[in-house]
């Protein structure tokens, strides 16, 4: 791994009396210069934006997805061996009911670390930056992995907890930072590619963790430790060439003052000519941004303002509200709806598998459709086909006594509850937080998105059990209803965001509540 970025020389936007002529040029001369260096140098697909696009998403989004999934196949074998530890450590007798809560702890402090990750999200994210944060995230990450490596031999319970937190703190990082560096070191035309791949990253790693973990590969009771771990040879292989990875440009011209530095960036990601006319328009475009004096903002900041309370809202809104439509309800306990729904253990357990398999098939879809279709359409289509699938499985499988057919019926809407989530409400949350704030506001807004998906992923983890005992199947019409309210508000208020850059998106939801944001009709496709 290469080291941390410090420091470079500061060069101060030239501002005061040449800051109204910026301006006035600005307005009537570059944006045209800008839109005809766009037709006559379009950004390339060069071999530092792939290798930063790939290797991030393979070396820091796999071994989270990873390490949220690989707990549930070995959960019981952990579960003894935790409880022989202490005996054998300690002399300590846990009761079933103190073995449970330890296991809950085990399980629990991954999200606990995640919620902690992305609170110091954002400061990091000024502090070190987007590269920085990547890899703080691996130091994390590999901590983790010798952790879970050590804690057998060793006969560590402590070293399991510590590998869980460490994990769980890069996950809030992960996502706190990860669709905000992509954001940034991609041309507008290139985004849409890009947002997807962290969460693409998250469904790939759950669906390796579920072949990981099964007892006939590394989920047995002599290797299940080697199980936990195996995520971190992915992290040696991406991290290894970590001093070819780029920073953001916007981050190294607009924090740090790095304007040299911001233009071998660009170069390096765009593929321009040192001479390129687009490579002048963008350096031109945050100049301005620097001119009119913009600082990172504060957690307590972006909370306070009014402008952005309405943009705070959907971002936390959408993260939190994919935990609370069910997604997580139906993989952590998947095996046993589907033995309710009449299959056996060992075909229960093939058929999880093939709901981990279709969930990733389908984010692979994420990368094609964000590019040829607007935001606002394929939220509103995701959200109402979930809450449609949601409410006839909750319903069959309260009524599964009924008719024998209800069974594959309970089967199928699981199914095609995934496929559609995976068309909006799985890829979207993530990024669109990268596209409604402006650079200064961004880190906080992201950081705060991040806290409410890891906090709702811990209620979910922790209530669901409870819940479904007291109300049954129709525990599952609350996450229908979340889904629905969440259709609610992107059909009111989401604006159409691709192709936009943030700026010209902020104004539309300035006002809050009484914001008129464009119709999807008014929205062209752009780019």
């Amino acid at each position: 791994m290469g080291a941390l970025p410090t420091k470079c020389a500061m060069e101060k936007p030239k501002v005061g009396e040449s800051l109204q002529e910026q301006s006035l040029t600005f307005q009537e001369a570059p944006l045209m210069a800008h839109e005809n260096s766009k037709q006559e140098e379009r950004p390339q697909w060069s071999w530092s934006l792939s290798w930063a696009a790939i290797g991030s998403s393979l070396g820091a989004a796999v071994p989270v997805g990873y390490c949220t999934g690989v707990m549930n196949s070995p959960a019981e074998l952990m579960r003894s061996w935790c409880n022989e530890t202490l005996i054998a450590s300690y002399d300590l007798h846990l009761s079933d009911v103190w073995l449970e809560i330890l296991w809950s702890a085990v399980v629990s402090i991954f999200l606990v670390g995640g919620a902690i990750g992305s609170v110091v999200g954002a400061t990091m994210a000024n502090r070190f930056g987007r590269r920085g944060c990547f890899y703080i995230c691996g130091l994390l990450l590999a901590l983790g992995a010798i952790s879970f490596y050590a804690c057998r031999p060793l006969h560590s319970v402590e070293l399991l907890l510590l590998g869980r937190m460490m994990v769980g703190l890069a996950g809030g990082l992960l996502t706190s930072f990860m669709p905000m560096w992509h954001s940034e070191i991609s041309a507008l035309s290139q985004r849409s590619t890009l947002a997807p791949l962290c969460p693409m990253g998250l469904t790939l790693g759950v669906v390796i963790a579920q072949v990981c973990s099964l007892r006939s590969v590394l989920g047995g009771p002599e290797n299940w430790h080697f199980g936990l771990a195996f995520y971190g040879l992915l992290v040696v292989v991406c991290y290894a060439p970590f001093r070819w990875y780029p920073e953001s440009p916007k981050w190294l011209f607009i924090v740090l003052g790095c304007k040299e530095d911001a233009r071998r960036q660009l170069q390096l990601l765009r593929g321009y000519t040192a001479d390129s006319a687009a490579l002048k328009a963008e350096m031109e475009e945050m100049e301005l941004e620097t001119a009119s004096g913009v600082n990172p903002r504060g957690l307590g900041q972006v909370l306070r303002d009014p402008q952005l309370r309405l943009p705070l809202i959907i971002v936390c809104a959408f993260l939190g509200g994919q935990q609370l439509s069910g997604i997580n309800a139906i993989f952590y306990y998947s095996v046993s709806i589907f033995r309710k729904a009449g299959l056996s253990k060992q075909a229960s357990e093939w058929t999880n598998l093939g709901a981990g398999s279709l969930n990733l098939f389908a984010s692979m879809l994420g990368p094609v459709l964000l590019e040829r279709v607007n935001r606002r359409p394929l939220m509103l289509f995701s959200t109402f086909f979930c809450t449609v699938f949601l409410l006839l499985f909750a319903l069959m499988l309260y009524f599964i006594e009924s008719y024998s057919w209800f069974g594959m019926g309970c089967i199928g809407c699981i199914f095609l509850y995934i496929f559609f989530f995976q068309f909006g409400l799985g890829p979207m949350p993530f990024f669109i937080g990268a596209e409604l704030f402006e650079l200064a506001s961004r880190p906080a807004a992201m950081s705060l998105g991040s806290l409410t998906y890891w906090l709702c992923n811990f209620i979910i983890g922790m209530a669901f059990p409870t819940m479904q005992n007291l109300w049954g199947a129709l525990v599952f019409l609350p996450f229908s209803v979340t889904c629905l309210l969440i259709f609610c508000l992107t059909k009111r208020y989401l604006p159409e965001t691709r192709g936009r850059d943030p700026s010209e998106v902020a104004p539309l939801v300035a006002s809050g509540f009484k914001s008129k944001v464009m119709l999807p009709k008014q929205a062209a496709i752009l780019g």
